[in-house]
């Protein structure tokens, strides 16, 4: 009698980024596990090839139930979304050291955490936004700590967000967005990061996820026009209204107040990291024998 194959548990496996790594490791004949609160809404998201447990990830029991008998952890857990933000401790810190400490005990042999591309608090306060993105920061120091054979993924930005300005040819961004930022295809986040898990040999090992090169607003509204022959022309909105706006609706919707934060980090993105973004692709290139793709191929795929 043949032994089924330990199953991967993906944390966050209905999310944006959750669907493509489960996705890439259904591809490579692997059997996942997903922790859902809804059963019929990730069936119908994620098919009937996936073992889907109900549960909550906040909830200590469930997380064990989830870990058992698994052969490694993908985490993609995120609470960047209007139904969410007010537990964004509880999703993403707690249940999240929750999750270490019964991988732990457990003896998994495998984890991989997705994060943010980078942080910089020095950038962070003289912005005034303190407050934004530092719980995966923590994270990520009780993850080198856990004595796991780990491997963190500092996620870029999805084109998705470049997309997400335009609006047939105009292409209005909220502060311009002059500076250059790192961005990556959602489906190559998912490739990598199964790819990652799959391997013991990347332990305590960090890597910016990125395309092969930073883009401006500017740039993509160039770039499109190039691919696309379309004229796409670039506007900017002033920030200060969504500040405004964001601050006025704050005690009643939070996460708008984090949107603020966020485009206000991408507007003052740090010069030295945009310039490091080609070292780091080659070195997912290298690493991985995968190159992600570049904005100009979606562009395309897009628009055909």
């Amino acid at each position: 009698m043949q032994i089924p194959a330990k199953p991967f548990v993906v944390f966050g496996g209905t999310g944006h980024l959750g669907r493509k790594v489960v996705e890439k490791l259904l591809a490579k004949g692997q059997h996942v596990r997903v922790l859902t609160r809804n059963v019929d809404a990730a069936s119908n998201l994620l098919g009937n090839q996936v073992t889907l447990q109900k549960g909550d990830v906040c909830d200590p029991q469930t997380i064990e139930r989830a870990i058992n008998g698994t052969a490694g952890i993908v985490i993609c857990l995120s609470a960047m979304s209007p139904k969410l933000i007010r537990r964004e401790r509880e999703i993403e810190y707690d249940a999240v050291l929750n999750i270490l400490k019964e991988a732990k005990r457990q003896g998994v042999e495998r984890l991989v955490y997705l994060s943010v591309y980078g942080n910089r608090p020095d950038v962070l306060k003289k912005l005034g936004i303190q407050s934004f993105s530092v719980l995966k920061p923590e994270v990520e120091q009780h993850i080198a700590q856990s004595g796991l054979n780990w491997t963190i993924l500092g996620n870029a930005p999805s084109y998705d967000l470049f997309f997400s300005f335009l609006r047939g040819n105009r292409l209005l961004v909220p502060g311009g967005g002059y500076r250059p930022i790192p961005s990556i295809f959602s489906d190559d986040v998912g490739e990598i990061a199964a790819r990652a898990v799959l391997r013991s040999d990347l332990s305590g090992r960090r890597f910016h996820m990125t395309g092969p090169k930073a883009l401006s607003f500017p740039e993509f509204a160039e770039l499109v026009t190039q691919v696309t022959g379309n004229p796409i022309r670039h506007g900017a909105i002033p920030l200060t209204m969504l500040n405004i706006v964001s601050t006025l609706a704050a005690p009643f919707n939070p996460f708008l107040r984090q949107i603020y934060y966020a485009v206000k980090l991408f507007n003052n993105f740090p010069a030295d990291l945009a310039e490091a973004v080609p070292a780091a692709h080659k070195l997912l290139e290298q690493t991985f024998g995968y190159a992600p793709v570049s904005m100009e191929e979606v562009i395309r795929k897009r628009f055909q």
